[in-house]
């Protein structure tokens, strides 16, 4: 944008024909100047652009004509409409056409103008548009088949681990039953035993680990332990800001599975992570974890304002991966708005993941 700038202001000053120089610069370098936000803001630089290369035209200039107060490097405001439909929105892109279509169109107005010539301007603007259009939906397919690869790949890896860990697991629970059978007549021979399992054990966990970090989407897997619900407290101290984090929990908690102790972490994080974001004026959010027989129960609530749209609307994706979850443990969960104000998240867990 620099080097474009240096041949405006030279095509300012070298050029013969030109009249008006102070003034064809400003209508020539500006819109120019809206290249700069062409993928950010697609429609605000197409309406910048656009909407000075129109009042170019609307400017009284005497006797002088729009072709000798322009600079030709305005015309790099053609990669516009191809920026609107290669980055922006359906909406965008449908507003920002419309308004280069009636700047266009305006340009014209009150002069003799051959329809021939109005269609060929309409041509010049849409080319760059349609080719914006046609290299986003490749970049779309493109995607969409990689998608489409990584996850045939995964749903092939994720067969093989479990064929594989059932062989090694079934191996070990052939041996201990053996060691059993044996180890009161020949101890030598239960170590032994205790040996291969050992060994299929650690195969097993090797073969665990390289298909789970072919299975993520990192390129690294993470080192940190993994949170339960004994770091719910600490959640707090990332909402500096925003509603009050009360944490309640009962203390007979212990003896959680693994896998549901992470899931009542992750329900509390996402939960409380949705009600500062979503909920309108609230002041506190409460979370209560209860160990009940057999299972874990989960309540995160805000006093939150519940408008009627919010209310009747479809769950989003946060509840719907947060049901997913639940279901896979074999736990249920309701959300929703409270009678009165706020709203309410509600999680039972069985302690033995898959439980029912």
């Amino acid at each position: 944008m620099a080097g474009v700038m240096v041949l405006a202001v030279l095509e300012t000053l070298l050029r013969s024909d030109l009249e008006m120089r102070a003034m064809a610069l400003v209508f020539g370098a500006v819109p120019v100047a809206a290249l700069l936000f062409r993928r950010s803001h697609p429609l605000a630089a197409v309406l910048g652009a656009f909407g000075i290369h129109g009042i170019s035209y609307l400017v009284p200039l005497g006797e002088h004509t729009h072709e000798s107060t322009s600079l030709y490097v305005t015309a790099l405001v053609l990669v516009l409409p191809y920026s609107l439909l290669r980055w922006g929105s359906g909406r965008e892109a449908a507003a920002g056409l419309a308004f280069i279509l009636l700047t266009h169109t305006g340009a014209f107005i009150g002069q003799p103008t051959a329809t021939a010539e109005v269609i060929a301007g309409f041509a010049v603007l849409e080319l760059p548009a349609a080719l914006g259009a046609s290299v986003r939906y490749r970049a779309v397919s493109r995607v969409r088949e990689l998608d489409q690869v990584k996850l045939l790949e995964r749903e092939q890896l994720a067969r093989e681990l479990h064929d594989t860990v059932a062989h090694h697991v079934s191996a070990i629970a052939i041996q201990a039953q053996a060691g059993r059978a044996v180890a009161g007549a020949d101890p030598d021979a239960a170590l032994d035993v205790l040996a291969v399992i050992e060994a299929e054990a650690s195969r097993t966990l090797s073969e665990m680990r390289t298909m789970v970090s072919a299975l993520r989407e990192g390129d690294e897997p993470s080192l940190a332990p993994q949170r339960g619900v004994a770091d719910i407290g600490r959640l707090a101290e990332h909402h500096t800001t925003g509603p009050v984090i009360e944490v309640a929990s009962t203390s007979d908690l212990g003896e959680l599975a693994p896998s549901v102790d992470a899931a009542v972490y992750r329900l509390a994080q996402e939960s409380i992570t949705n009600a500062v974001k979503h909920a309108r004026r609230a002041t506190r959010i409460r979370v209560e974890v209860v160990g009940e027989a057999g299972a874990v129960r989960l309540t995160v609530s805000d006093d939150g304002e519940v408008s009627g749209a919010t209310a009747t609307a479809a769950p989003g994706y946060g509840i719907v991966g947060m049901q997913e979850r639940v279901t896979l443990l074999g736990g249920t969960l309701e959300a929703g708005p409270n009678r009165d104000r706020g709203w309410t998240v509600s999680a039972v867990l069985p302690r033995a993941a898959g439980a029912r």
